[in-house]
Parts: C-alpha cells; structure tokens; sequence
C-alpha cells in the first residue's frame, strides 16, 4: 500500500503501567513503522488519549471541557511518541485542527501530503477539534481527507469478536466482516460515527493486536491475523 493510517492505543503504549508511556513499547512500534516507511510506505500516525484521560468516564466535568483535555491528552502522546520515532532515524510532523503554538503545526491536505512527500511519518493530532467526536472519528476523517488506501487499528485484542472474549471463551473472532454488519450487530470496532464514514467513503480497516511479535509490519505486508473490516 502507497500510504496508511496506524491508530495507535494510547493504553497500549502505557505498556503494563496503563498509564504514562512505556519507552520499550513505544521504541518497538518506531522500529517496525521505520521499517515501512524504508519500503516506501507512507505513514499516518492517530493515538487515542486513553493513557492520560478518558473524559466520558468523568460525571462532575462539563462534556466539552473534558473532550477538550482528551484531545491535548493526543496531543502530548503525539509529540512524545513523534520523539521516539526521530531517535530511530525517522522524520516526523505532527498536524493539529488546531493552533499550538509552535509546537505543532496547523492541519491541512496541502500540508500533510508535503510532508508525505518528504518521506516524513505525519502525526494527527488532536482529533478533530471537536467535543462529541473521538479519535475513531478522527483516524477515518484524516484518511479520507489525506486519501489513504486503508486504517490499521492497533488494539489490545487481536482482532474483532461477536462477543467480549474477555468475558466469554466461547467468542467467535472474525478474519472477515462487512462494515454494515459491524454496524448492525454494534461490533465496536470503531465507534458509530466512525463506522458510517467509512461505509460511506469505501475505507477498509484492518484490526489487530499490538502486542503480537511485528505485528505491523506483518499486517501491512500481508502476514495477517487479525480482522479484515470490509466496505
């Protein structure tokens, strides 16, 4: 594929500790991104904020206030994992729907494909700038925007089940689904808004496990495991 976007887990970098960042983890998804990006692949890089603050989770902060913290919460994983990256030998960029200052910069088309050009890993950060939208909405907003060729969900399961199989064994794992039976049957890849955008633009989503041994690189080269959400 020319160019992906990676949703990282903002969990999944805080390693065991669950929060904060694990340096080891971080370093390990760098090296395997680096190795695509030396292919020739061009790489969009989304992290959840999860390992900082889960705004839906507070009952005493107004729901816009609270979205607002979860988006720099992005934007702090962004840069420090931006840094992990540049340490391995890679350039980066980190894009925001909004200003900064000079820490980032400011999010357009035009931009991120200059960067793409580059050879550069551009981060979006900040999701989409607005309350009431996760950042599932704002990996498939950005690679529609930025005419991906599909979205790599890096999750702590390895793929997508028809029940929590944390809670229930017997949980049938999908190599296959189509993007209107997760949406009928609320499989939680993405969140809804997310999933009728990419219904409604034809983006192709790959689900699996982090943590597996080179488990990005193997999904992107074809050695896959996990679920193939279809549109």
């Amino acid at each position: 594929m020319k160019r992906i976007l990676l949703k990282l887990s903002g969990e999944a970098l805080a390693g065991e500790k669950k929060t904060g960042f694990d340096e080891e983890t971080v370093r390990g998804v760098a090296l395997q991104v680096k190795t695509l990006v030396d292919s020739g692949t061009e790489v969009g890089i989304v992290i959840g904020g999860g390992n900082f603050w889960r705004g839906r989770s507070s009952e005493n902060i107004d729901r816009t206030k609270a979205d607002q913290i979860g988006m720099l919460a992005t934007v702090m994983n962004c840069i420090y994992v931006s840094e992990i990256f540049r340490s391995v030998g890679m350039m980066t960029n980190i894009l925001t729907p909004f200003e900064c200052g000079s820490f980032t910069k400011l999010f357009s088309k035009d931009r991120a494909n200059k960067y793409f050009a580059k050879g550069m890993v551009v981060f979006f950060a900040g999701g989409t700038g607005h309350p009431y939208f996760s950042t599932d909405t704002g990996v498939l907003l950005r690679a529609v925007e930025v005419d991906a060729d599909a979205i790599f969900l890096a999750k702590a399961v390895d793929g997508v089940y028809d029940d929590d199989p944390k809670k229930n064994p017997a949980a049938k794992k999908y190599d296959e689904v189509s993007i209107e039976e997760v949406i009928e049957k609320k499989l939680q890849v993405v969140d809804m808004t997310a999933s009728i955008l990419a219904m409604e633009n034809k983006m192709p989503m790959y689900v699996f496990g982090l943590n597996e041994e080179n488990s990005i690189v193997n999904s992107v080269n074809g050695t896959f495991t996990g679920t193939k959400v279809i549109v």
